[in-house]
């Protein structure tokens, strides 16, 4: 993987935890050479432990006290790794076999320390970014250098730190739009006592979310947990531009008598330049953290990129669909109180027809 992920342009400093290593000495036992002699592989790890490991073998008992007696090979014995070939075992016949004659031992390497990660082994590779390259796309690059290098199987490849809070907020971005659209579906539905004017209100956040997503692709930005955060924050903005035109059409229709078209006219002409002032602020307050300034930048450019492209693509075209998707709604309830109508009138002449014949 190492090597893979250096022969890539997008990376630096590519390194893992293999990188620091200890010099160990391995003892290697010759299977073959231990069968000839009787010796079990028990025997032989048996009495290591015995020597080198502590094992306790028996309790002291005094009057206040207890100790524990410890077999352990003498301090001379253990000053060098050679020292493990003048241990003796006791073969299936009672003989004493010095590991000498079926052992030897190497030199080798091994990682400094063990880490694990979910309990589970792991080996730690950390790398950086070369300029202007995206953190996602680092994440598709090291899931493709997996892929490229054939891992064995029940081998896996798992994120830490800012690339798993990446990975997570992909996976969950889509529950949390979901879940607030909701809510807000159903709070504006008690608010209206209608399920019409609801839908026409949440109408803007198609156009708000297409703009948000239209602004980072053409910049290329990377859709992290920022970019996340200001569409969820489109929503609250940008259905204020609606509830602004539906509930000044609505009090116009209640108290002075218009008809839905007159309304929602009257209401986008009169609301214009609220709707406007208000959208033009935040883009304002946004265009900083779009073009962005300062330390740390780079991690509040999403934010601000989304909301002003949410904002302009939403402002062009709210001001055209929520009038348009209030007088369809008002249309649908009047075809609907009309084929009602004609279903009560079938109903009342057939009730009728049938009375002339019974008299």
């Amino acid at each position: 993987m190492v090597r893979q992920l250096r022969t890539l342009k997008e990376f630096r400093d590519v390194s893992s935890n293999f990188d620091q290593v200890g010099k160990q000495q391995l003892l290697k036992i010759d299977r073959e050479a231990a069968a000839r002699l009787h010796v079990g592989m028990g025997t032989i790890d048996s009495a290591l432990y015995s020597s080198f490991g502590q094992r306790q073998v028996s309790q002291i008992y005094s009057d206040i006290n207890q100790y524990s007696v410890v077999l352990t090979a003498s301090a001379a014995q253990t000053v060098s790794p050679q020292s493990l070939l003048n241990v003796r075992v006791r073969n299936e016949r009672g003989q004493m076999i010095p590991l000498s004659a079926l052992a030897h031992i190497e030199p080798n390497i091994s990682p400094m320390r063990i880490r694990h990660h979910n309990q589970l082994e792991a080996a730690t590779i950390s790398y950086n970014l070369a300029k202007d390259v995206p953190q996602d796309r680092g994440v598709k690059l090291v899931e493709q250098a997996a892929y490229a290098v054939g891992l064995p199987a029940g081998m896996k490849v798992d994120f830490t730190g800012a690339n798993q809070r990446l990975k997570q907020a992909q996976s969950n971005g889509m529950v949390l739009l979901l879940g607030s659209i909701l809510a807000m579906y159903i709070v504006l539905g008690i608010l209206y006592e209608s399920l019409g004017h609801p839908l026409t209100i949440l109408s803007t956040l198609p156009a708000a979310g297409a703009g948000a997503f239209l602004a980072m692709l053409v910049t290329q930005t990377q859709i992290s947990l920022m970019a996340i955060i200001a569409v969820l924050m489109l929503i609250g903005i940008v259905k204020k531009n609606a509830i602004l035109m539906v509930d000044f059409a609505l009090v116009a229709e209640r108290e002075r008598g218009l008809s839905a078209p007159e309304a929602i006219r009257e209401a986008a002409l009169v609301r214009f330049r609220p709707i406007t002032m208000t959208t033009l602020v935040a883009m304002g307050a946004a265009l900083p953290l779009a073009i962005g300034f300062g330390i740390g930048s780079e991690m509040r450019q999403p934010l601000g990129i989304a909301i002003v492209g949410g904002l302009l693509v939403s402002q062009l075209l709210t001001l055209l669909s929520t009038p348009a998707i209030y007088l369809w709604n008002h249309d649908r309830k009047i075809r609907k109180a009309a084929r009602k109508l004609r279903r009560a009138e079938k109903k009342r002449l057939k009730a009728l027809g049938g009375a002339q014949t019974a008299g």
